[in-house]
């Protein structure tokens, strides 16, 4: 199998497959515990048909929006994700090159492989940042005065990731944080040589934005101290209305899933949430994004804009989330495999396909923008 032979998420998530040793596959396709919601994440969307309208003249589809003050071609986004090196040697950099020639907005993590000024340099489509709240309260300052200082738009507080999930398929290779392979994994990666040749023969893998805070000599082990020592899991409300104060500008918080939680996001400020379960990686069983949607963007879809994420494999999977109010939708596991599998051309050839489904479903629906997307499309079984 080939590039040009990867029609939809599945050809992808094949093609990676082949490329990727087990260990490094399995930790972007693995989720919590059972991974009933990752399952959950996709399969939401299928209780839930569309009503197509006809004879609507559907010759032009505009497809932008405009969120979080953002200016989008497309009503997607790539999301942040981290260790995106560890999957194509050009990790960060392919991502935000593919996004750019979308004209879509895409994140950087606090666990980028790429530093967030270097992407923000090289393009002008709109950067969000991920960011996660530590114990020592001058980094986190630190840390959004870079972000500032760099001109990222958005400031997107990741809020489910208190205690990392329990995801099983790592603990078996032993592709945990921190790195403990077993032989059965080490084996994985001698069976696919060209992802180790890559790996040593590029730039060194390192994590800019931390690199003035963490001290990553000790490898991999690093990044369990980082998430074990630097994290507060004694975080409030209180703690984040400060940081949104501070920020002072487009701050969203992505994890999201109770309206209780999405009023509070309005009464600190937020100007965005993000409903997402971490794409089923952290609480198993938790909702769908999709199945909260409704009742979120009822509560606060007229205060802030609500974005979702998680399970989003398809075109119709995006119109069916802006048909009950989201704003946009994040992609994260539809992008990573093709990077996995092809670096930026993968990512550029997975965003033209979802542009041009959601284009030709729009046509297919009879709406020719993105606001004349409603409820009224929607029946759910």
């Amino acid at each position: 199998m080939r590039l040009k032979d990867c029609h939809n998420f599945h050809d992808f998530r094949t093609l990676a497959r082949k490329r990727l040793p087990s260990p490094i596959f399995n930790y972007i396709d693995g989720a919590a515990d059972d991974e009933t919601t990752l399952r959950r994440n996709t399969a939401s969307f299928e209780t839930c048909d569309l009503v197509p309208n006809v004879l609507r003249g559907v010759q032009d589809v505009d497809l932008s929006v405009t969120v979080m003050g953002q200016k989008l071609a497309v009503p997607f986004y790539c999301s942040p994700t981290a260790l995106q090196r560890l999957f194509h040697h050009d990790g960060e950099r392919a991502v935000g090159a593919a996004a750019a020639a979308m004209g879509t907005m895409f994140g950087v993590s606090s666990l980028g492989t790429t530093s967030l000024e270097e992407l923000r340099k090289a393009h002008d489509t709109p950067q969000c940042y991920q960011f996660y709240f530590h114990k020592d309260r001058g980094l986190n300052r630190a840390m959004l005065e870079r972000a500032k200082g760099a001109g990222v738009n958005v400031m997107m507080l990741t809020v489910d990731s208190i205690t990392g999930g329990n995801r099983e398929r790592d603990l078996r290779t032993g592709f945990s944080i921190p790195f403990r392979l077993t032989l059965g994994g080490m084996m994985q990666f001698a069976i696919k040589p060209m992802w180790g040749i890559n790996y040593v023969t590029h730039e060194k893998f390192a994590l800019p934005q931390l690199d003035d805070h963490v001290d990553m000599s000790s490898g991999a082990m690093s990044i369990g101290k980082y998430f074990t020592e630097m994290l507060d899991p004694s975080m409030t409300w209180d703690d984040v209305a400060e940081i949104a104060r501070f920020w002072d500008g487009q701050f969203c918080l992505k994890g999201i899933m109770s309206v209780e939680d999405a009023r509070r996001a309005v009464d600190i400020g937020c100007t965005g949430i993000v409903i997402s379960n971490h794409g089923g990686r952290q609480l198993d069983g938790s909702r769908s994004s999709f199945d909260q949607l409704a009742e979120i963007v009822d509560a606060v879809g007229d205060k802030l804009d609500v974005i979702m994420d998680s399970g989003v494999q398809r075109g119709t999977h995006v119109l069916k989330a802006l048909s009950l109010g989201a704003k946009a939708v994040g992609l994260g596991r539809y992008y990573l495999f093709p990077l996995a599998a092809a670096g930026r051309p993968g990512v550029e050839r997975a965003l033209n396909q979802m542009r041009i489904e959601v284009e030709r479903d729009m046509k297919l629906m009879g709406r020719t923008s993105i606001a004349q997307l409603s409820r009224s499309n929607l029946r759910f079984r």
